[in-house]
């Protein structure tokens, strides 16, 4: 778009899932089914593992971590998808926009760190038992957290002033909240500062957990591999499913997202995904733990005897 096009923006127009009125409540039906369902499960886990003093280890410390993190991942991008589905006026104010795309990506970004954390604390759990608890206590966990916070808030806050920074030549943004890349397409001129800390900056935050949780269950995997016992073998795959299943609906989303060529895909498509990766999953979450982890479970039981 030509600079001279250019024009003050004051707020932009969310055109959400689908621009089709007749698929609206069917939409806002699917949307608010997913708030719900999430919070009230990673609430329950949530409280659960405050409750049970059977649950205090430092996973399940970093498990209540994960599920606020997952509550504010759908509380920042769902209830302004809700109100546009029902409305005509899909607008948000400029810095409300900035505001969510801030809080989405150091939000977003910390599941991913919490998941890194996780799986140190799997590894040390499965490759060396005997420290475990003298290692992994919950001050390193807190710390660690605390490290992560700083670097997902310091990322999200350098994209949001990079992006308000922006000369727009329109207000119209294809997607159901705000998020870089639908912004960075609505720039007058092509934003080489902001796509230069995208592929530097940006891709070290967001692959560095990745290529740890990578690294923490290949040192996992040759442990399990010189296991003789079965039954340590499935005591160290219990101990790791749920973690992993989650790590692989988590990435294997978010490598369709920004690996996938352009070319095969549309628009929708990749709102669609963005969906089950914003939403979904992290609705997900709390029923993977439930179900595939045996002490979550059996806390659950206990506290029904107890109601």
């Amino acid at each position: 778009m030509a600079e001279a096009n250019w024009t003050s923006v004051s707020e932009f127009v969310l055109l959400g899932l689908s621009e089709r009125q007749d698929l609206q409540p069917l939409i806002f039906a699917g949307l608010l089914a997913t708030y719900l369902v999430n919070l009230v499960g990673n609430s329950m886990l949530l409280v659960l593992i405050w409750a049970d003093p059977q649950l205090a280890s430092p996973m399940y410390f970093l498990l209540s971590q994960l599920a606020m993190v997952d509550m504010g991942l759908a509380s920042i991008t769902l209830p302004q998808a809700l109100v546009n589905t029902l409305s005509q006026h899909r607008v948000i104010p400029f810095a409300s926009c900035l505001a969510q795309l801030f809080l989405y990506l150091a939000v977003d970004n910390m599941e991913g760190y919490l998941l890194a954390i996780m799986a140190y604390d799997r590894y040390m759990a499965v490759c060396d038992p005997l420290r475990y608890a003298a290692v992994v206590t919950r001050s390193l966990c807190l710390k660690m957290a605390a490290a992560s916070l700083a670097v997902v808030i310091s990322h999200g806050l350098l994209h949001a002033v990079m992006t308000a920074r922006l000369r727009y030549c329109g207000n119209s943004v294809q997607h159901f909240f705000c998020d870089v890349p639908p912004l960075l397409r609505l720039s007058c001129t092509r934003p080489v500062a902001s796509e230069l800390v995208i592929s530097t900056q940006g891709v070290f935050v967001v692959v560095a957990p990745f290529v740890f949780i990578l690294a923490s269950y290949v040192r996992i995997g040759v442990a399990v591999a010189r296991l003789r016992s079965a039954q340590a073998l499935r005591k160290a795959l219990s101990t790791c499913g749920s973690h992993l299943t989650v790590v692989l609906l988590t990435y294997g989303s978010v490598a369709w997202l920004y690996f996938h060529p352009d070319s095969s895909t549309t628009q929708g498509q990749k709102q669609q995904v963005t969906f089950l990766y914003t939403s979904v999953v992290p609705t997900l979450n709390p029923l993977i733990y439930s179900l595939r982890n045996k002490d979550v479970a059996a806390a659950l039981r206990r506290v029904r005897r107890r109601v």
